[in-house]
């Protein structure tokens, strides 16, 4: 064979090489394979009443993730059938009993847009207000998530103040309320140890004001004796410890503000009776 013949023959094989190279190429940039597109396999379509019951089962069983991929297929698959709603509302539970808080607060407040005349609203509400409630942190942290639950358990609360959730409602409504007094307290405390008593002060008077039922009220009010003598407020300080007196007569806190006033030769009594108001 002569040299001429083999050179055309390799290339030749070279050409068919790189066309089907190219060929290969082009198939997989467009998306489809040598034999057709490739084959997409459909979802198998569940009745509705089987999905529900599956996910019944489930959380019986208290498998909540196995619960809420039937539900999840429930509403894509049959969004207007009659369990629709049904499953909203256990997608809601199932994702608090997991843990999963923040899903659950968006499943209840599509719920609640979705249905919002529902008898199962104050429920929905209080799932809700847990939700927000079981991630309170301590004190030194943000407290918008104790705000958050204030707002929704208080909803609760004055809309169905006869549920049978509004009690447990309440309770962690104190806590909620204790949360955010505990960390206008600390906030105070950090301001005075550094001088300034103006900005504690108005820290204590918030929790004077706001948080009135609060754990830490007695210990505000001792505050108040102390920053407003740091500022030679006298009659402030004086209507403080009054208060502090009249409300919590056998309270340390009082009688620790009644020995700080007396051993600057002053007694407690409300001289500025509306220093505690609210503005506005």
């Amino acid at each position: 064979m002569s040299k001429e013949i083999i050179i055309n023959s390799a290339n030749r094989l070279l050409r068919i090489v790189i066309l089907t190279l190219a060929i290969f190429s082009l198939s997989a940039c467009a998306g489809f394979n040598l034999f057709g597109p490739p084959k997409i396999t459909q979802e198998e379509i569940i009745p509705p009443e089987t999905l529900y019951q599956s996910a019944l089962d489930d959380m019986d069983r208290q498998y909540f993730q196995a619960a809420l991929k039937s539900l999840a297929k429930l509403e894509r698959q049959h969004p207007f059938s009659e369990f629709a709603e049904k499953a909203k509302l256990m997608t809601v539970y199932a994702n608090f009993s997991t843990g999963k808080f923040d899903d659950a607060i968006l499943a209840a407040d599509r719920y609640l847009a979705l249905y919002p005349n529902s008898k199962e609203t104050a429920y929905i509400l209080y799932v809700k207000g847990s939700s927000y409630y079981a991630q309170i942190k301590d004190i030194t942290r943000d407290q918008q998530l104790a705000q958050d639950a204030i707002d929704t358990l208080q909803l609760l609360v004055s809309t169905y103040p006869k549920s049978k959730y509004s009690d447990d409602a309440r309770e962690s409504l104190r806590v909620a309320y204790d949360q955010l007094a505990g960390k206008e307290m600390s906030v105070g405390r950090y301001y005075q140890g550094n001088g300034k008593y103006l900005a504690s002060i108005n820290r204590f008077k918030e929790v004077v004001q706001k948080y009135e039922t609060s754990t830490h009220i007695e210990e505000a009010l001792f505050r108040l004796v102390e920053s407003y003598l740091s500022l030679g407020l006298i009659n402030e300080a004086r209507t403080s410890a009054a208060i502090l007196g009249h409300n919590y007569s056998s309270s340390e806190w009082y009688q620790s503000a009644y020995n700080l006033l007396q051993s600057q030769g002053l007694t407690p009594e409300v001289i500025d009776a509306d220093l505690f108001k609210q503005n506005g």
